[in-house]
């Protein structure tokens, strides 16, 4: 990289990407829950995007010390913002950010709504032929 550009900047496309798939799926949400009666369902899937999000900046934060404190990584100073967790940078937390607002967003966009046709169903084919039921007395 020459002149001005950080690793801040590299980060820059993904987050906006990444923002604008999550407030394209906040909107699809909306809509989708406009005719539904209200009920906890939203509440629980926003907490369990929640404790996942956390769990893993978490796990970003210890694996990314973890790889810099071994010297497997290591960022040019003049590259860096100057903040830093530990001993990466902060702007190395930005794809996990991303990743915490693509996954659930992705979820909520391909999600089935149960209200297209749905594909015919298929009678259940057994290999084996059909026998008649046998009273116990006829068991051998």
């Amino acid at each position: 990289m020459t002149g001005s550009a950080t690793y801040a900047l590299l980060a820059v496309p993904f987050l906006g990407a990444a923002v604008l798939v999550a407030v394209l799926a906040g909107v699809v949400s909306a809509r989708r829950r406009r005719g539904d009666r209200p009920g906890t369902r939203g509440r629980s899937a926003v907490l369990a995007g929640v404790v996942a999000g956390v769990a893993l900046l978490v796990m970003t934060g210890v694996f990314n010390n973890v790889i810099v404190g071994l010297g497997i990584v290591a960022y040019d100073p003049a590259l860096v913002l100057g903040a830093r967790v530990g001993l990466f940078p902060v702007e190395d937390l930005a794809y996990s950010i991303g990743a915490v607002l693509l996954l659930p967003s992705c979820w909520v966009l391909l999600e089935r709504t149960g209200t297209g046709p749905r594909p015919p169903s298929r009678p259940v084919r057994s290999d084996r032929p059909t026998e008649p039921s046998r009273r116990p007395e006829e068991t051998p």
